[in-house]
């Protein structure tokens, strides 16, 4: 198939860059820090939205949509979250643009069409949102509201990488609207367990569920909680997060509702989501040397059937045989691709639907036929089988179960392989140079300490784990007293 991949071990930032075109699934566009999702990245995103959105849906929350500009007043009202994103604001100054009278054939923004008032383009949507619920809450009986928004938003990065990390991006952002606070914490919690819930039976993607630092939570944020996972280069990657807003937006609006006792009170929200970059994600934390790995639970292509063949009377009878393998396999809800091509050879598209990860290849040339097998193949461990042909359907469900586990307890082990409990400084240090992924170390909860490691290591507190609670000890930095391990790493 032409160039071969660069290998992990000798460049992973490579590798990742040339497997994300190479599998054809996003490319840099012509505006700078932005991609073009192509239709096969595509159709796994549109798998994660469709399970994701099945998930809100089946807990109570309904879809709409708001609008991408924010008026700047707006933005600024909740003054945490104006700051927290103010250094990645793409801002709208003017409405028109006009001839350049010196050069007509070039355009020039017309100084008379400038906005009375700025407009940012949103980097999330909490200010519209919050403006908004202003004129649908008054009472009681108008909550809760949950609401979600599937959108792009736009934070002006300067560096980019595909999927992970562009100027402008896919997500999914969840904004509710409650009468108490006890209420919006349970919001916030059921989200995250749902998030835990897709990452690990969807992505096969072990996480550790826990609240951010103060420095790392959310802008405007009373409590985020998070989801993080960890790349097989050993870097952390946030995969997802929910935030305990507090009463801060509805105060900042002046979002009121009257109480059920005749009181007049400030209404409690969350907001939470996840976003595209769980795409590099599924990519980094599967995939190996000859290409990307995909998790059959969100396979766009779980099993694809390639004929192997001389001339059109062979390829005939065998598409007869593959007609009735592929009503099986859609009677039993499997997707499938029969790829009979005859402008390639049988082993071109054996390396392509390698490099796309799909989790099952099935071969079928004469020979098969004859003696009433199949040769099917495994893109997680690379194993072929020869398939009785009646016993097919039976194989590949239990195939599809069995690859969907195998990778989730692979990245799990590689994942607790790499926690690594400290309790000096200097073998923090030496842990994150030489071994990477999650450093377990006690911290004191100080500001002071938590950025002070960061400038001399580059590593962040990822999560604080809820399962670590508890667990007294001294910071390995300061010496002072720590309630709990916590968990850094390098991340992205």
């Amino acid at each position: 198939m032409g160039k071969k991949l660069t290998k992990r071990s000798e460049d992973y930032s490579k590798w990742y860059n040339e497997l994300v075109v190479m599998a054809d699934l996003a490319e840099n566009s012509a505006v700078r820090g932005c991609m073009v999702i192509k239709p096969y990245g595509f159709a796994i995103w549109e798998k994660m939205q469709s399970e994701l959105d099945k998930m809100f849906k089946d807990t109570g929350h309904q879809n709409a949509y708001f609008p991408l500009f924010v008026p700047k007043s707006l933005f600024e009202a909740e003054e945490k979250n104006a700051e927290g994103f103010a250094k990645e604001c793409a801002v709208v100054t003017h409405y028109r643009l006009k001839a350049d009278p010196d050069n007509s054939s070039k355009l020039i923004v017309d100084p008379d069409a400038k906005l009375e008032e700025e407009l940012i383009v949103r980097p999330t949507s909490e200010a519209i949102i919050w403006k908004t619920y202003k004129n649908w809450i008054q009472s009681y009986r108008d909550l809760p509201i949950l609401i979600n928004q599937w959108a792009n938003v736009v934070r002006w990065e300067m560096r980019t990488r595909l999927f992970l990390r562009t100027a402008e991006f896919l997500w999914q952002e969840g904004h509710t609207a409650h009468a108490t606070k006890e209420e919006a914490l349970k919001e916030t919690k059921l989200i995250n367990d749902l998030y835990v819930d897709f990452a690990e039976n969807f992505m096969a993607m072990p996480v550790v569920q826990g609240l951010k630092s103060e420095n790392e939570r959310f802008a405007g944020a009373e409590e985020t909680y998070c989801i993080e996972a960890l790349m097989q280069d050993g870097k952390a990657l946030q995969a997802g997060t929910s935030h305990f807003l507090g009463q801060n937006f509805s105060k900042a609006f002046d979002v009121k509702f009257a109480t059920q006792s005749g009181g007049l009170e400030h209404v409690w929200a969350s907001s939470w989501g996840v976003s595209s970059r769980l795409m590099g994600a599924l990519i980094m934390i599967h995939s190996d040397d000859k290409g990307l790995i995909l998790p059959p639970n969100l396979s766009p292509i779980q099993v694809v059937i390639i004929p192997i063949y001389k001339g059109a009377e062979q390829l005939e009878t065998i598409s007869i045989v593959v007609d009735k393998i592929k009503k099986e396999l859609a009677d039993f809800g499997v997707s499938f691709k029969y790829d009979d091509r005859d402008n390639l050879k049988p082993g071109y598209k054996f390396n392509e639907y390698e490099l796309k990860g799909v989790p099952i290849r099935i071969a079928i040339g004469p020979r098969d036929l004859e003696n009433n097998v199949v040769e099917l193949a495994r893109r997680d461990t690379l194993e072929k089988t020869i398939v009785p042909m009646k016993d097919i359907n039976k194989y590949i469900k239990s195939t599809l179960k069995e690859i969907q586990k195998n990778l989730f307890d692979k990245a799990y082990n590689f994942r607790e392989e790499h926690i690594t409990e400290v309790d000096t400084f200097d073998k923090f240090k030496s842990v994150l140079s030489t071994k990477g992924g999650f450093v377990s170390a006690h911290w004191d909860g100080t500001l002071d300490t938590e950025q002070a490691i960061k400038k001399e290591t580059k590593a962040t507190i990822r999560c604080i784990p809820f399962s670590d609670k508890n667990r007294q000890g001294v910071c390995v930095y300061s010496g002072k007293p720590s309630s709990q391990r916590v968990l850094f790493a390098k991340a992205y």
